[in-house]
């Protein structure tokens, strides 16, 4: 008799979806398939099948299960799954995964450029490395990612499964997840997500006869009809309970083969048990006394184990140990696990279950003090998920206190690997049994653990609630950690934009130090009340940012609290670029030193990244935004990575690489929408209102203006840019002087009122320029000139090329020529990295300087008309045209006549006549983008234009018409 059927029953419609989602895989439609139903249903049998058949076809194979030691081991199915690859030698290459490899550090340690570069890995940028691992691994002939037994994962595995779930439809990878009916919230994720579930019922009476017959090398026609009505009642149609049952009927011999074939003693009344557990204790009972107490042993350490701290636990000697061993194997109770020749594991968890059900109280707890014992000694430290086995087992032992330590330094642990979902489970447990039994000091540890991986992980009603039950159990505790836990409270306050709560707790802090506060808690207090009061609104608020900073710094200390130092720095040298970006620069790589000295990769990548800012800002330098963003994305700390690709760009925004610039953004915003960066989303979005704002597109700018507003961009640091680099410029664009100036005024309003860190928003670049254009500036305009044109932030390189125009403009009205086309020369190196604002500002300066008789403005004028005839701005080709008549000079003509006339008596223009031209000989939009030097969603718009203006009905009926 077989104690499995060798082949499926019942599954034939399951094996035909899970087929064809195969088959979608390896034509690179792939996606996720959930099997879902109670213990003992089937679905490793259905995953095993689809292995085979995942196999046979040639696809790569991953696999993984979830955790089964301790209470919670984060990302083990995943990590399971990736080293299955490892240990096949089937890996892509490092170009393959790029910075990715990295990332996938957290799963494969020795893929990690060190530990703590592995802590700064987010859950989405791992869960994207997984993406692209299978992808690559998968290309050309399909993957299967199988991750079982998803019921006994962690949250930060399920999140990994949600993007997942959203982001294989693309990809040559399907993931088969396995879990049971009574996982609410895994199940309830997969449906959400619209993951296909596959709900496995319990097989129908003729399948239980085929099942039956299967095991026992049997016609179903030959089963005994009792055999069936016992065994269908009384497993009610679950496959291992069947086979369960089966096994025990067989080997007790209530069921045994004769001549006449096979026969049931219906003599005998047995009672068969109606779940795994009693037919586990029917098999169990037979064993010897020692094979029980091994059985026990493993029980208590999950349905997997090594076999050396079993063999400490119930101290057995190798020849009694190994010989029960293979005993219980024989049983098919045990089985060699594949993590290695010390592990085994039990054939069904149920089984370890079961046997943990059959020891009293009494038993539980001498078991699990002996296991706890034996674990610390087998593993000095209690790396990894000994950590949190350890705790269990104590708490089971009845040593609520040493559990609760144990939890806190499991927890601990978890957050400092990312894994903030777990580390909250794990210090709420240490929490609770700190509350049930009272230790001040060491409760409030865990809450200030507990009130950090609450905010990482965004939950922070849950931490303000927590924080409320602090006054209630304080009295024994010292200032110093009271003070440590409202500051944490504090920044998470800060990472929600919840400012007045945030300073609330800042206050309280204050008010708990008292007249002699200690150094570092004044560190502490101040470093985060600066960064609070970067976002929050007020006019003095930048040089309170900076007294705050610099108060934090004193009391850091040097190296004594090197995160504090780092916090403070960081502030210092983002408020310092108002006066001098060298100053700024320096402030940063004074932080990239402490973060260097105590090993602090982000808080390193913070300050590279701040003084990659400023280069740019200084000088238009974008290499070490490209560098430092490449490095954040693939150490996993993505939200810098992002904040430097929005930065970039809006920096080929400004040097009008229009069609780079719209790819990006649009990769950026896919990107950071997936991870909920919101701030970093509200950027975009400004650059993108700017994208268009450049182009001279206004009902594309207006669009994008409404979003950024609807994204909260209305009270955001970034608005001043939106109205200025974008709204303003726009106006000018359509030579529309007197709306760029209110537009401006806007801008110069919302500053006063709310200073921001963003310095290119026109207020020292445009404005000064726009002022000077003024013939009848008097005293008054002339003295805001000079106070907006000589401050540090008007040297910056987008700001120095409109500031030096203005400047030329003022000296050439003086009649100080040389002085004139001084300031001319140096607006032109500044601006040549910029051709849309340079030749807006060659068209706004060439009146003025034929009128007072400097520089070359009729050459001005026809290289500014060019530009923007070629760019689609026609109200700035117009303008430049009239400008050239007026200075004597001649101007091109731009009329329609090349277009024919039955064609412009269709309203066709000369660029779409051109478009019209580029069709015949079968251009696409990209390429025809670039011939005319405009950007592809202009195309696209001229080509929908030509289609309503011609009757036609599609592109190829449009080829048509322009080659006739």
């Amino acid at each position: 008799m077989r104690t499995r059927a060798p082949f499926l029953v019942g599954r034939t419609a399951e094996i035909d979806e899970i087929e064809h989602a195969l088959g979608r895989a390896r034509e690179g439609r792939g996606g996720a398939l959930f099997l879902v139903g109670e213990a003992g249903i089937g679905k490793s049998r259905l995953t095993a099948e689809a292995v085979s058949r995942a196999i046979a076809a040639k696809m790569v194979v991953l696999r993984g299960r979830g955790s089964t030691i301790g209470p919670m081991v984060p990302f083990r199915p995943l990590a399971e799954a990736v080293l299955s690859l490892v240990r096949r030698g089937e890996l892509p290459s490092e170009d393959e995964l790029g910075r990715y490899r990295g990332v996938l550090g957290t799963l494969v340690p020795d893929w990690a450029i060190d530990q703590s570069e592995r802590r700064g890995v987010s859950l989405v940028a791992l869960a994207e490395a997984v993406v692209r691992l299978t992808s690559a691994v998968g290309r050309d002939r399909g993957c299967l990612l199988v991750l079982e037994d998803l019921h006994d994962v962690d949250v930060e595995t399920l999140a990994v499964i949600e993007y997942l779930i959203d982001n294989l439809d693309d990809q040559s990878t399907l993931l088969l997840g396995t879990m049971r009916a009574e996982a609410v919230d895994a199940v309830e994720l997969v449906r959400r997500q619209d993951g296909t579930i596959i709900d496995l019922d319990r097989l129908r009476e003729p399948d239980v006869v085929e099942l039956i017959g299967a095991c026992l090398s049997a016609a179903p026609a030959d089963v005994p009809p009792p055999a069936v009505e016992l065994l269908w009642h009384r497993s009610a149609g679950n496959p291992l309970l069947v086979e369960e049952l089966l096994h025990g009927m067989v080997t007790s011999g209530h069921l045994a083969r004769g001549p006449g074939g096979w026969r049931l003693d219906e003599r005998i009344r047995v009672e068969i048990p109606a779940t795994v557990r009693r037919s586990v204790a029917l098999r169990t009972d037979r064993l010897a006394d020692d094979g029980r107490t091994l059985l026990w042993a493993g029980a208590v350490l999950g349905p997997r184990f090594p076999l050396s701290v079993v063999q400490r636990i119930v101290e057995m000697d190798d020849r009694v140990l190994f010989g029960q061993l293979h005993m219980l194997v024989e049983a098919q109770l045990l089985a060699p696990d594949e993590r290695g020749p010390d592990w085994y594991a039990f054939q069904h968890p149920l089984i370890a279950e079961a046997m943990l059900d059959q020891l009293t109280p009494a038993d539980r707890i001498t078991f699990s003090r002996r296991a706890g014992a034996a674990i610390e000694h087998s593993y000095p430290g209690l790396p990894g998920e000994w950590c949190q086995l350890a705790a269990t087992l104590w708490l089971a032992a009845g040593e609520p206190a040493k559990a609760a330590r144990l939890f806190t330094d499991a927890g601990r642990r978890a957050l400092a690997d990312g894994a903030a979902g777990s580390a909250i489970s794990l210090l709420e447990r240490a929490e609770h049994l700190l509350t049930e039994h009272p230790d001040p000091y060491a409760r409030a540890e865990v809450l200030e653990a507990l009130l950090y991986a609450l905010t990482e992980a965004g939950e922070l009603e849950r931490a303000f609630e927590l924080a409320g039950t602090l006054g209630r159990d304080e009295s024994g505790l010292d200032a110093a950690r009271r003070v440590a836990v409202r500051v944490r409270l504090a920044w998470g306050a800060y990472l929600a934009g919840r400012w007045d709560d945030g300073m609330a707790q800042v206050a309280e802090a204050r008010t708990i130090l008292g007249e002699r506060p200690a150094p570092g808690s004044v560190a502490a207090i101040d470093a985060v009340a600066a960064h609070l009061a970067l976002d929050m609104p007020g006019r003095e608020r930048l040089a309170e940012v900076e007294a705050l900073a610099r108060s934090a710094l004193a009391a850091a200390g040097g190296d004594s609290h090197p995160v504090e130092s780092c916090q403070a720095l960081m502030a210092i040298g983002v408020v310092s670029r108002e006066r001098d970006l060298a100053e700024s620069i320096a402030w940063f790589e004074r932080m990239a030193v402490v973060a260097r000295t105590h090993r602090l990769p982000i808080w390193h990548l913070y300050a590279r990244s701040g003084a990659a800012t400023s280069t740019w800002l200084g000088e238009g330098d974008v290499d070490a935004l490209r560098t430092t963003g490449a490095d954040a994305e693939r150490t996993g700390v993505v939200n810098v990575g992002s904040s430097m690709d929005a930065v970039r760009a809006l920096h080929l925004v400004m040097c009008g690489r229009f069609a780079e610039a719209a790819a990006l953004l649009g990769e950026c915003l896919a990107r950071v929408r997936r991870l909920h960066l919101e701030p970093v989303e509200r950027y975009l979005l400004m650059a993108r209102t700017v994208l268009h704002a450049h182009q001279g597109n206004r009902p594309d700018l207006e669009a994008s203006f409404a979003e950024f507003r609807d994204r909260g961009g209305d009270r955001s640091r970034e608005l001043p840019l939106a109205l200025g680099m974008g709204r303003a410029f726009c106006a000018l664009l359509e030579d529309d002087t007197d709306l760029a100036r209110r537009e401006l005024d806007a801008v110069v309003t919302s500053q006063r009122e709310n200073p921001t860190t963003f310095y290119l928003a026109g207020k020292h670049g445009l404005l000064p320029l726009l002022v000077s254009l003024d013939a009848k500036i008097g005293s008054d305009e002339h003295r805001e000139f000079t106070e907006l044109g000589s401050v540090a932030v008007a040297t910056m390189r987008w700001n120095r090329q409109f500031v030096d125009l203005g400047r030329a403009v003022l000296l050439g009205r003086e009649g100080k020529v040389g002085d004139a086309e001084a300031a001319w020369e140096r607006a032109r190196r500044a601006g040549r990295l910029y051709p849309v604002a340079w030749h807006l500002g060659l068209r706004l300066v060439a009146g003025h300087a034929h009128q007072d008789g400097w520089g070359e403005p009729a050459a001005w004028l026809r290289q500014a008309e060019e530009y923007f005839h070629r760019a689609a701005v026609p109200a700035l080709a117009g303008a430049c045209r009239v400008l050239l008549r007026q200075v004597g000079a001649s101007a091109p003509q731009r009329q329609s006549a090349a277009v024919p006339v039955w064609l412009r008596a269709r309203g066709i223009t000369m660029r779409e006549f051109e478009v019209l031209e580029l069709l015949v000989a079968r251009y696409g939009n990209r390429e025809i983008a670039t011939l005319l030097h405009i950007s592809h969603r202009t195309v696209e718009k001229h080509v929908a234009n030509l289609l309503a203006k011609t009757d036609q009905p599609n592109r190829a009926a449009l080829i048509a018409f322009a080659a006739h």
